[in-house]
């Protein structure tokens, strides 16, 4: 991050704008969209961060309108994918069409070109097609017939799944879970927001051919994107996500043996980049200029759920991710 910081830290005036940036984003958001607050937190967190979401829940918990209120609000472009088993790798990405007119094959670009793309029940498609994304989602372009077409920018995919206990759902691939920035678990709502929820069908506010309108624009995001870059992160907090990476690659001296047989896999490095650009994004939606260790606490779910991966010992125990994290993060002291 040596280039970061040569660019200088991020200044109070550009802290203020981002701060007016995301008022608009969120009271834009906060027009169609009832409750779910850690929801909007996390899509800004991967939006600003510029890395991927991965949500979780059962159907029906308004994440495909969250994905498209966000789209809206910052007037991009989105499209929304159906997974299903018969999905081939060439409906996301594209593929080349023979024109007879012309005696030539032309490439048509698959919806995965799209600013916002919504991955619907990804855990519903096969392997294979799981697999298209990955290229998309890390490389930020997709090959069709030998040709390199770019993605474009900003570039956040939204990908849903239903719990895997669900009938005719398969479990993503570890290297596939790992390019998610983030996952996020999206509850049920509270009484009143369930409430407020009715309200608003009969108000016409949740009919699906009302649109959110636009109100910032890519280079706002990308301002974003810039600023948060350039939050500081000193060098005790830096440390401080090593040693959680480690500690869940070692993790018997630390939580003790008879936790420690839980874990199947501990986290990648990609799990301390992910805390290091979402603690810079979760600072500047907290409107500050710096991170602090209550950062990385605060995103240790997100960041570590889908990388800490346990055995079938501890599913059959009823252990959850989350409790071995808790327990991680209580060992290592904090900085």
């Amino acid at each position: 991050m040596a280039s970061a910081d040569r660019r200088g830290n991020a200044t109070p005036e550009e802290l203020a704008r981002a701060q007016r940036i995301l008022k608009v984003i969120s009271d834009s958001y906060s027009t169609k969209m009832v409750g779910q607050d850690r929801l909007r937190s996390s899509l800004l967190i991967s939006l600003i961060a510029g890395g991927h979401i991965l949500l979780e829940s059962v159907p029906g918990l308004a994440k495909t309108t969250a994905a498209s209120t966000l789209a809206d609000t910052v007037k991009a472009s989105f499209k929304r994918i159906q997974c299903t088993p018969d999905l081939l790798p060439s409906d996301i990405t594209g593929s080349q069409i023979y024109d007879a007119a012309t005696g030539t094959f032309r490439t048509v670009l698959g919806p995965v070109h799209a600013n916002f793309v919504l991955l619907d029940e990804i855990n519903r498609s096969s392997a294979k097609t799981q697999s298209a994304m990955l290229e998309a989602m890390q490389e930020r372009q997709t090959t069709i017939g030998g040709e390199i077409h770019a993605l474009p920018k900003p570039f956040l995919v939204i990908a849903t799944q239903n719990p895997i206990e669900q009938e005719g759902t398969y479990e993503l691939p570890e290297a596939q879970m790992d390019r998610f920035l983030l996952k996020e678990i999206v509850e049920y709502p509270s009484p009143a927001e369930e409430f407020e929820i009715l309200g608003r069908i009969d108000s016409g506010v949740l009919n699906p051919d009302r649109h959110v309108p636009g109100v910032i624009s890519l280079e706002d995001v990308q301002d974003l994107q810039d600023i948060a870059s350039r939050v500081y992160i000193d060098p005790a907090i830096r440390n401080y996500i090593v040693q959680l990476a480690y500690v869940t690659r070692n993790p018997a001296p630390y939580i003790g043996e008879e936790r420690a047989r839980f874990i199947k896999y501990g986290a990648s490095p990609r799990a301390s980049i992910a805390f290091l650009q979402a603690s810079r994004a979760l600072a500047l939606l907290n409107g500050r200029t710096h991170v602090l260790p209550e950062d990385i606490r605060a995103l240790r779910h997100l960041v570590l759920r889908h990388r800490v991966l346990l055995t079938f010992e501890a599913d059959a125990e009823g252990i959850r991710s989350e409790e071995i994290i808790d327990q991680i993060f209580a060992s290592v002291p904090t900085p």
